[in-house]
């Protein structure tokens, strides 16, 4: 049976230290803040990040360089004989792609997956292809599983602030000004590819109430069989509130009677839309 080692990337919000203790390995997501580069987790700290935010840096995101993902590669196939990667989702960015080119030169040895995940469900997904391993499955019918499932996840955030829609050219200066004044909350969705609007609300506790109910439909519509099989987590996440955040998954717990995980968002995530952002999740699991 082949030894089959997992990669992912720092946007699954697994660090250095947490990955070790996973028995996965991870690469760090590389940010330019002011021109300077920092790597995730390892030049960067999540306090940094934002402190650098607080201060209106210039922040902007990149992927890991062909050369960093082949050297992690070589090392690992080392000692392993095959590898699942599993970057972040496609639709969000070309490391993807980038990974899927490069894996052509490897034999078959490297499986590059592509199942649209990011943040706690690209998490969900490496916690997956590690029991998949366990359950003695190759590299390739890893992937293929990881795969077929890759729509059975939602994600709803809401924001704190406009700020970042309005830098990042997502709704115009005007729209910003005048949600500001009103105390409107967009609540946006990740589902599969795309971060797109869903819904707004006036004030927090309005958006928080929207995304519990948008959760809840998906449970009865696209996530009832899963339900059904006992195969669906609810999750947390946030951007830097901690505090906020603690209450939040006390609010979620009592919604859904279950245990609720919550970890913070991404900061390729963060970046797009600022400090203060809570988030839902509903995932399927293996």
């Amino acid at each position: 049976m082949s030894k089959i080692a997992i990669v992912t990337d720092s946007n699954s919000g697994i660090t250095q230290s947490m990955a070790k203790k996973m028995g996965v390995y991870v690469l760090p997501m590389p940010f330019f803040i002011n021109g300077e580069l920092f790597l995730e987790d390892i030049t960067l700290s999540q306090a940094e990040f934002y402190k650098c935010l607080e201060k209106d840096a210039d922040i902007s995101t990149s992927q890991p360089s062909p050369k960093d993902v082949t050297d992690l590669w070589d090392e690992v196939l080392k000692e392993y004989d095959e590898i699942v990667h599993i970057p972040m989702s496609s639709g969000l960015s070309a490391s993807c792609e980038t990974a899927m080119a490069l894996a052509q030169d490897y034999d078959g040895k490297v499986q590059v997956v592509d199942n649209l995940r990011i943040s706690i469900t690209q998490k969900m997904a490496v916690k997956d292809a590690k029991k998949l391993v366990s359950e003695g499955k190759s590299a390739a019918q890893i992937k293929e599983i990881l795969e077929e499932r890759k729509l059975h996840a939602s994600i709803y955030i809401t924001l704190e602030t406009l700020k970042y829609l309005k830098k990042g050219g997502r709704i115009t200066p005007a729209a910003a000004a005048i949600g500001t004044i009103l105390n409107l909350k967009p609540v946006l969705q990740i589902q599969g590819d795309k971060l797109d609007a869903y819904s707004k609300a006036r004030g927090k506790n309005k958006a928080k109430n929207i995304m519990i109910d948008a959760i809840k439909k998906d449970l009865d519509s696209r996530f009832s069989e899963q339900l059904k099989a006992g195969k669906i987590a609810i999750m947390g996440a946030y951007t830097g509130n901690e505090e906020e955040a603690l209450e939040w998954k006390k609010e979620l717990e009592k919604e859904f009677q279950t245990e609720v995980d919550i970890d913070p968002l991404s900061l390729s995530v963060a970046c797009h839309i600022g400090y203060g952002a809570l988030a839902v999740v509903a995932v399927e699991y293996i």
